[in-house]
């Protein structure tokens, strides 16, 4: 790990990414895709608390179960994507989406709550096809900017697609909005299903036909498990510092001025990943997690009015979507590309247990200790799973089982 550090940055690396023919078209279709996949589940929150009339912790067992439906589908939905290709996964995950978001609007809140996870489960697996056609489009070298360029994506999705939510059900009532959310999902499911990117490089197709099939013992290894754990850790500490942050504004009495202060928060995470994709040289997901974890534990110190915190948020905020870039590059590294539609599921869900477990951890801290342990709780938690990580990262080494 001590030996990757970066030297010069600049901005070739982007250019040389959004060069290769489609790439420049698929980010921007990816992001698109990707913001009524990230609007869902605060369009559910507010539909159960706003039509349904039910409280936040019902909403929260909805979220909850779509979360759990989510993470056991996602490598099951990779596997098939590397076995068949893309076009049957889509079209089937296309059509449970439709019937889904067609039919929620006028369930109760039991059959909301168990359909919910049938569609968590057969969701579109958005987030993982786009960092295989990311992966297949550039070369080794260059996918680090590649996946920075992803991460970056991802941020803005998630800036956007809760807040266009929270918009659309104040201005059109939860039902049209989840009419709605239904609607640009079909939508991003037909347009990735007529496109039809590559999810592997041609010479890894040729590759993969010349070659036997390969066991998952040889790339399911411990450093690969560890991997997992790690990025697991890195959404545990974002999902964990998030709530903390509504806290330590509730309680100061600053409710209003949450959303900036996040807003600000996810500027701080694109600012970090742009320049960690042009670096020219990149770091190891252990050290930016760790740093991540470091640098987050000292907010539980913070003393003074709400918009010390959008100050105080800038050096853990910085590492946010590198922390995320570098496992996904990691993976590709770690995982033969005939494996990597279930390796990408795997770490979405690694990411989906890291969110579902962060935030009732950070809770519990809160309700018992005060909001700004939140932070202290999030950030050595992350720090402890790093260092148990390391011995089985150091020890295991890389396989050569990528084909550029």
């Amino acid at each position: 790990m001590g030996s990757e550090v970066p030297t010069v940055m600049n901005i070739a690396p982007y250019r040389h990414v959004l060069a290769q023919p489609g790439m420049r078209w698929l980010m921007f279709v990816g992001l698109l895709a990707r913001i009524p996949a990230t609007a869902a589940g605060m369009a559910i929150t507010l539909h159960v608390v706003t039509s349904l009339d039910l409280n936040f912790t019902e909403a929260g067992i909805a979220g909850a179960v779509t979360m759990a439906g989510v993470g056991v589908g996602s490598p099951i939905l990779g596997r098939l994507v590397d076995k068949v290709g893309l076009r049957p996964v889509f079209a089937v995950t296309t059509i449970a989406q439709a019937i889904y978001w067609a039919a929620a609007p006028s369930l109760s809140y039991p059959v909301l709550v168990v359909s919910a996870g049938l569609a968590g489960f057969a969701s579109l697996p958005i987030f993982s096809v786009m960092r295989q056609f990311v992966a297949a489009l550039v070369t080794q070298e260059h996918r680090r900017p590649a996946f920075a360029l992803d991460s970056m994506a991802v941020e803005l999705s998630y800036m956007a697609g809760p807040a266009l939510a929270v918009a659309a059900v104040t201005a059109f009532g939860s039902p049209a909005t989840l009419y709605g959310v239904g609607a640009g999902l079909v939508l991003a499911g037909i347009v990735l299903f007529a496109m039809n990117p590559p999810i592997r490089s041609a010479a890894e197709e040729q590759e993969q036909a010349d070659a036997a099939p390969i066991p998952r013992r040889q790339w399911l290894r411990p450093s690969f498990l560890m991997l997992l754990v790690v990025t697991a850790a890195t959404t545990l500490i974002l999902s964990a510092t998030e709530l903390s942050v509504v806290a330590v504004l509730e309680g100061a009495g600053s409710t209003q001025w949450t959303g900036l202060v996040i807003a600000l928060w996810c500027v701080y995470s694109l600012i970090g990943g742009f320049v960690y994709g042009a670096l020219s040289r990149g770091l190891s997901p252990l050290v930016l997690t760790a740093g991540l974890g470091a640098l987050t534990i000292p907010l539980a110190l913070l003393a003074g009015p709400w918009w010390w915190l959008i100050a105080a948020l800038i050096p853990c905020g910085l590492l946010c979507a590198p922390s995320l870039a570098s496992t996904v590059d990691s993976v590709s590294q770690l995982v033969p590309a005939a494996a990597r539609g279930e390796a990408m599921g795997l770490h979405g869900t690694a990411l989906t247990c890291g969110i579902a477990i962060g935030a009732p951890f950070a809770g519990a801290i809160i309700d018992n200790l005060g909001p700004q342990w939140g932070f202290a709780a999030a950030g050595l938690t992350g720090v402890l799973i790093v260092a148990v990580a390391i011995p089985f990262w150091q020890r295991t080494p890389r396989p050569a089982l990528t084909f550029d």
